[in-house]
């Protein structure tokens, strides 16, 4: 995998940028270079971004409802739900102001079930967010109205890669900032036998990304080499400076499986694929990073012939297409 550099500018963070209240905002569509298909009846993904941002989020709706387990790492984690049980999750941009878009994606199911609200009604939503405020020079972040777009563009079957929906500003390999690149969120999904895996990641993280080659193809780009190194090369050389860690960093990671699991294997398999991950980002789950996943089932088949385990290590598989995916 060979990557063009695509450096993202520093933020200057300059008071007065205009917020969503500043401006007149309209979702639009965000299709980023494709996206990746998937055969899980019932899942639906749409993407929605404020080009303003420009800013984005991505909604996973199972309008049946799939149980849930949350595995979240890091120390800086942004979260609203954690449900154990879900009917929708919200990805977005905006860090803590983003969280709003999950709220939009709550009201939207409201209205479609009538404004029903007996307790077996409600509709479950979980958000997670990534801090993208770094790569631009606005305060716009994915809101309600946004989230509700997401929403209603949403397809069964098709998922959208690059830089869209919750991944449209997103950047990655952040040890100094000048040389952090745009990123975005990827997808991969795998069949075996009865058992089908999706597994979709926005990656928004301090590390590199690395290929199976071992090879850094996104992210750590020192301009004056025209070459990518691995962030310990450059973490060895700050030892004793006053370097400053560079903060807001975030991978959002979704698992869905159609294999019927109890819940101690459903944590048990996610917290497996998101351990994982680190083999395709360096270095992950930081104290700078707020990394979260959630991993989904729809108890359809029962797993035969191969234990969890084996269908973690081959979920964990798909997580790594899904990384590189997300920076092509």
């Amino acid at each position: 995998m060979t990557t063009e550099p695509r450096l993202a500018k520093p933020s200057d963070f300059a008071p007065g940028v205009p917020r969503n209240a500043d401006l007149p905002l309209s979702p639009q569509p965000s299709p980023g270079r494709g996206s990746v298909a998937f055969d899980l009846p019932g899942v639906h993904v749409g993407t929605a971004e404020y080009a303003e941002g420009p800013t984005g989020c991505t909604v996973i709706h199972l309008p049946a409802g799939a149980r849930t387990a949350v595995d979240a790492r890091g120390g800086a984690v942004g979260m609203s739900g954690g449900y154990d049980y879900n009917h929708a999750i919200c990805l977005a941009g905006g860090s803590v102001y983003g969280l709003s878009a999950a709220a939009g994606v709550s009201d939207e199911l409201l209205a479609r079930r009538s404004n029903r609200t007996k307790w077996d009604e409600l509709q479950l939503v979980s958000g997670a967010v990534i801090y993208d405020f770094s790569t631009r020079d606005t305060a716009v972040y994915p809101d309600g109205e946004l989230g509700r777009a997401a929403l209603r563009w949403a397809k069964e079957g098709e998922f959208p890669v690059g830089r869209c929906g919750a991944g449209r500003t997103a950047s990655a390999g952040k040890v100094d900032f000048g040389r952090a690149e745009f990123a975005g969120q990827g997808a991969a999904f795998g069949t075996f036998g009865e058992a089908k895996v999706l597994v979709a990641t926005v990656v928004n993280s301090v590390g590199t990304v690395i290929d199976r080659e071992g090879r850094v193809v996104r992210g750590n780009y020192h301009a004056d080499l025209d070459a990518r190194r691995h962030p310990s090369a450059d973490y060895a050389d700050l030892i004793g400076s006053e370097a400053a860690s560079v903060m807001g960093n975030t991978t959002l990671t979704v698992m869905i499986t159609n294999v019927r699991l109890t819940d101690v294997e459903l944590l048990q398999i996610g917290r497996q694929v998101h351990s994982s991950m680190h083999r395709g980002i360096q270095p992950f789950h930081t104290l700078t990073d707020g990394d979260t996943m959630f991993a989904m089932t729809t108890d359809e088949v029962e797993l035969t012939g191969v234990k969890p385990t084996g269908l973690g290590t081959l979920a964990s598989e798909a997580a790594w297409d899904a990384i590189l995916s997300a920076v092509e």
